[in-house]
């Protein structure tokens, strides 16, 4: 079973290329299993063709932990993928972390934690407590890097991978950076300056998905690119990146950038 983990900034689109991710191993025939690990439980939407599932801590407070069955968090989506949504407290009230730790609980008693790939879709700003059980426990064997050549989600990137170096000798499985994902922002020279920053980190750009129309169309119609426009140049994309996903052995322990030497980079290219 490979486990991966998309963390990032907040609003780089971890959740639609989670989505389409899942969308496309589907199509390949796996048994895909979706978490999403933030309270606004939009990660698995597109996948359940708008639906907003109910969350594992809205079951928690309606009937307690122990009254929850599969049935309760367990929604089948596009493809036959596996839909949860951790959720996460009432507003002003609790640890949003605190809930996908009770969440990962809950589906390892149910038995919930199998397939081909289980996709782990982080809330990226935040690299502590519950946020980073995915990497802490073991769950997510290989972390993704959700980025685009903006400083500040370069500055989120970089952040995370001192989650990961800390955590990578800590944890009790496997935790390593599998490499960076680019979300383009139709920038200058993006692609090139995501494949210096995953380079400098010691890791690789897996696939770069340019900025188009049709991810937008497709979410209007709530639903994923692979399921709106499969014949679509990004549905091609987001296929690729699938399998380099598959195909991807590299396992690295990153070497994060200190804050003056990633400015320089990015510098660097807004004045060529």
């Amino acid at each position: 079973m490979k486990q991966i983990a998309l963390y990032g900034k907040g609003g780089i689109g971890k959740s639609t290329t989670s989505a389409n991710i899942s969308a496309a191993l589907s199509d390949m025939g796996l048994d895909i299993l979706q978490i999403g690990c933030d309270p606004k439980r939009d990660s698995t939407r597109m996948l359940m063709q708008g639906r907003l599932i109910p969350t594992v801590m809205d079951q928690v407070r309606e009937r307690g932990d122990r009254s929850i069955a599969l049935d309760d968090v367990v929604f089948t989506g596009y493809g036959g993928v596996r839909c949860v949504e951790a959720g996460g407290p009432e507003p002003g009230v609790g640890c949003a972390g605190r809930g996908i730790i009770a969440t990962f609980q809950i589906l390892e008693r149910l038995g919930a934690l199998h397939g081909d790939v289980i996709v782990y879709d982080v809330l990226g700003d935040v690299v502590c407590g519950g946020f980073a059980m995915p990497m802490r426990e073991g769950y997510a064997q290989e972390i993704y890097l959700v980025t685009s050549g903006e400083l500040m989600s370069l500055y989120a990137a970089n952040n995370i991978c001192k989650a990961i170096k800390r955590l990578s000798g800590r944890s009790r499985g496997i935790c390593r950076l599998g490499g960076v994902i680019g979300n383009g922002k139709n920038l200058e020279d993006e692609e090139e300056l995501i494949s210096r920053f995953a380079g400098r980190i010691g890791s690789t750009l897996i696939q770069f998905v340019p900025r188009s129309p049709v991810v937008q169309r497709a979410e209007l119609n709530k639903k994923t690119v692979i399921e709106y426009e499969p014949e679509s140049r990004q549905a091609a994309v987001y296929r690729q990146l699938a399998g380099n996903i598959m195909k991807n052995t590299r396992l690295d322990i990153p070497e994060p950038l200190e804050m003056e030497d990633l400015e320089a980079l990015a510098y660097e290219f807004i004045t060529n």
